[in-house]
């Protein structure tokens, strides 16, 4: 009983640690958004976007609407967005996302968990060409025939489209180039579709080819990166 105690607790703890981490992150978004157009999501489309990811997040309606209110104020902090990119072991691509308001401090923590595991931080262009930069919008796939609306989306720049699995599942997954972006989000708002999430990512071209062993050092730079307060996303070229 004990132990299933402390996996419990352990488990509601990663979770608290998963929901704040995911939370920062999208306050930060909020606060990118609301000082680039304002804070009224009506004529502002990336904070539509924000306050939908929330949403998604399971982030609570009152701290949506206090880092609405704390982005448009005087003393809202100023970030800076930037990739950063390097390698980590086993020559493992990795692409790191950050909003920060202090780059000399992200940079130096970021070469710092990248030497810790076994990687280096490179320059810009180092690994860059290796993914492409994508918008990935999900939404509610209820009474949607897939094919008709694959056709439909076409013109409005869709490069992919497919079920979710998993913890997916009942969703389709949109992809398309990032300069596409904003124009597929305007079309699934006209059209009435249940938007569940629209997220930039950058998706690798190539997979690594890679035993356990390696998947495991990897996934431990991962983990401690997507843990620095200034990042946003990580990505990798793991298969």
């Amino acid at each position: 009983m004990g132990r299933a105690f402390e996996n419990r607790k352990q488990s509601m703890f990663a979770r608290s640690d998963r929901n704040s981490k995911a939370f920062s992150r999208i306050g930060k978004d909020i606060t990118i958004a609301v000082k680039a157009s304002g804070p009224n999501p009506d004529g502002n489309p990336a904070l539509r976007r924000c306050i939908q990811n929330a949403r998604a997040a399971n982030m609570p309606k009152h701290l949506v609407e206090a880092a609405i209110k704390r982005a448009a104020g005087a003393d809202a902090a100023d970030y800076t967005e930037m990739v950063y990119e390097g390698y980590g072991p086993h020559g493992v691509a990795i692409l790191v996302e950050v909003a920060t308001d202090n780059p000399t401090r992200t940079v130096a923590n970021l070469r710092m968990h990248f030497n810790k595991f076994g990687g280096n931080l490179g320059n810009s262009g180092s690994v860059g060409f290796l993914f492409k930069h994508a918008g990935v919008i999900r939404i509610k796939c209820d009474g949607i025939d897939k094919d008709e609306l694959e056709l439909d989306l076409i013109d409005y720049g869709l490069e992919d489209l497919e079920e979710g699995t998993d913890e997916q599942a009942g969703e389709l997954i949109i992809r398309v180039a990032f300069s596409d972006f904003g124009r597929m989000q305007a079309a699934i708002e006209e059209k009435k579709l249940a938007l569940v999430s629209a997220e930039s990512e950058y998706l690798p071209v190539t997979l690594a080819e890679v035993d356990t062993t390696a998947v495991e050092d990897v996934l431990k730079l991962v983990d401690k990166l997507e843990q620095d307060d200034d990042v946003q996303k990580v990505h990798h070229t793991l298969p």
